[in-house]
C-alpha cells in the first residue's frame, strides 16, 4: 500500500533541490544493491531536526552505509558527533570511504554490532537518536533511547506505517511490533510523539 499518493511523491521528489554528488552516489549504490535508504524527503527532514534541536550528539541505530548519518553529520556544528552502528562491516566500510570524501570523517564514530548493545554501554545523554533497526525490536529501542535522550531530545524511527501494513487484519511478528512501539510513543508519559505520514512513515518522540 502506498502511504502517500504516488502523484504526490513525484510531486515533492521533482520539487528537491539537487543533492550533492556523494548524497546521490549513495542513493545509487542502494539502488544497485536493493538496500532501502531513507531518501532525500527524509534525509532534508532528519537536517533540519538536527537543526532545530542543535544537536551535538546523535546515535544511530542501524546505519547501514552512512545515508542519515551524512544528513546529520553535515547539518552538525563543529565538534558534533554521530555514532553510526550496523551489523555488517562492510557497509560501515563504505560509510567511513563516503564521509571521509565528504570531510565529514571528524563528525562520525563508526561501530560494528548490534545497536542495542552498544547503545547501552554508551555514555548519554544524546540529542537525537535516530532508530531503524529490525522491526522485531521496536519497543525495547524505545525504552533503552528514552533512558539516553536528554530532556529535549528527540527520537526519531522509520517504517512506523509499514507500507500500510499496520492496517493488516492478521498482523505478523514485525508488524506487532511496529504496533506495540506505536502505542508506546503515544500512551507513554513524558513523551510527546507524532507519526508522519512521510515515505513509510516516521515517528518524531520527544522527550519532556
Amino acid at each position: 500500500m502506498d502511504i502517500v499518493l504516488p502523484e504526490i511523491n513525484q510531486y515533492l521528489h521533482a520539487m528537491t533541490p539537487e543533492r550533492d554528488p556523494i548524497l546521490k552516489e549513495m542513493e545509487a549504490l542502494g539502488a544497485r544493491d536493493g538496500f532501502p535508504l531513507v531518501g532525500p524527503l527524509v534525509g532534508r527532514f532528519l537536517y533540519q531536526m538536527t537543526i532545530i534541536a542543535r544537536a551535538q550528539r546523535v546515535f544511530e541505530m542501524g546505519s547501514g552505509f552512512g545515508y542519515s548519518a551524512y544528513w546529520f553529520a553535515a547539518a552538525m556544528a563543529q565538534g558534533g558527533q554521530v555514532i553510526c552502528t550496523d551489523t555488517s562491516e562492510d557497509r560501515l566500510r563504505y560509510a567511513r570511504a563516503f564521509f571521509t570524501r565528504a570531510g565529514l570523517e571528524d563528525r562520525i564514530v563508526c561501530k560494528v554490532g548490534n545497536a542495542l548493545d552498544i547503545l547501552r554501554t554508551e555514555p548519554g545523554p544524546f540529542d537525537i537518536i535516530f532508530n531503524d533497526i529490525d522491526k522485531q525490536d521496536y519497543p525495547q529501542a524505545f525504552r533503552l533511547a528514552m533512558e539516553k535522550l536528554r530532556p529535549g531530545g528527540i527520537l526519531i524511527t522509520d517504517n512506523v506505517l509499514w507500507s500500510g501494513e499496520v492496517l493488516a487484519e492478521d498482523p505478523d511478528a514485525e508488524t506487532k511490533a511496529i504496533l506495540e512501539f506505536n502505542d508506546l510513543i503515544y500512551r507513554t508519559e513524558g513523551v510527546f510523539s507524532t507519526i508522519v505520514p512521510l515515505r513509510d512513515g516516521l515517528s518524531i518522540s520527544l522527550k519532556l
